[in-house]
């Protein structure tokens, strides 16, 4: 699914352009009631994605197919049917009150008045959203607006949810909330979420498969299990003696610090694990063991940084 892009590059005396391919080679299909983490480094083309897959943007090549539209030619019925939530974007208006935007919302959605009345009393009762309905969105903190958002986006019972950095700029306690939320809906209702995001924690909590792409093309589509074995190797170990112990030789080369004495931390292969880890228990009494598998951020680095051409 080739996109083309003009680029314009300003000069003293004219004005010259260049066609730049977005996305190429773009393929994939996603299953209703998944919950999938579209992740990139900036300028991957994740934002060019999900505005192809809402219909804002339209391929110069290749199809789009979703439920069974097209995102762009059926537009009209297919925004009944999806939900859009931008983190550095708005869908509400700023400055009338929370519950005046959600009535817009069903004007435009056409929703039926029980329907509507019952749907927006849970989002209240879940969200918590009962003190913020009658504050203009200007005046809502940020986390505050993005459960607004959310359930805005949600009202018309969309069967697809595209997310674009739902929890850009939140405290924890927000994105705990907005996550649980989340994964309700996706369990639920069966929504298939689509979910772009540079936070690895949001990737690592709720999604089943991620779709990694980079440079405008796929690197990684499958579970975040697979994606840990196919770029990580080893894991680190730390365990801490009652008293310090003699490191056979074998084992020297695993050995990465000494702390406080008696504190050992080794890095082991996945394979050596199972056999390694016992022999080092038996070289004195234990008191503490703790493994620890690499974080999902470290492994995306890795992986921006043998993907990124040299300058």
């Amino acid at each position: 699914m080739p996109v083309k892009a003009k680029r314009s590059f300003k000069q003293i005396f004219y004005r010259k352009s260049m066609d730049v391919n977005v996305l190429s080679n773009i393929n994939f299909s996603i299953d209703e009631g998944e919950f999938i983490g579209y992740i990139g480094p900036n300028g991957a083309g994740k934002s060019t994605t999900i505005k192809l897959l809402t219909g804002i943007l339209y391929p110069t090549d290749g199809s789009i197919s979703v439920m069974g539209f097209d995102p762009h030619k059926d537009r009209y019925q297919y925004t009944y049917n999806i939900g859009v939530v931008f983190g550095q974007r708005s869908l509400l208006e700023y400055d009338i009150p929370v519950r005046d935007s959600f009535l817009l919302y069903k004007a435009i959605y056409e929703l039926n008045e029980k329907v509507f009345a019952k749907r927006l009393a849970e989002f209240v009762d879940i969200l918590q959203l009962e003190d913020l309905l009658h504050i203009p969105v200007r005046k809502l903190s940020l986390g505050q607006r993005m459960r607004c958002e959310i359930a805005a986006s949600l009202l018309h019972r969309p069967k697809v949810i595209f997310l674009d950095e739902p929890t850009i700029g939140l405290d924890a306690l927000s994105k705990a909330e907005i996550r649980g939320f989340l994964k309700r809906i996706n369990e639920q209702e069966k929504v298939t979420i689509i979910l772009t995001t540079h936070d690895m924690d949001d990737i690592e909590e709720l999604c089943h498969r991620i779709i990694f792409i980079n440079l405008g093309n796929i690197i990684y589509d499958g579970p975040l299990s697979e994606l840990k074995s196919q770029y990580v190797h080893t894991k680190q170990v730390e365990i801490a003696y009652d008293k310090p112990v003699e490191i056979p030789e074998q084992y020297q080369d695993m050995l990465l610090s000494i702390d406080h004495g008696s504190k050992y931390v080794f890095n082991i292969t996945y394979a050596d694990a199972v056999n390694v880890v016992p022999d080092l228990l038996r070289l004195g009494s234990a008191r503490d063991i703790s493994i620890h598998e690499p974080r999902l951020e470290d492994i995306v680095k890795k992986i921006y940084s043998s993907q990124t051409p040299a300058s």
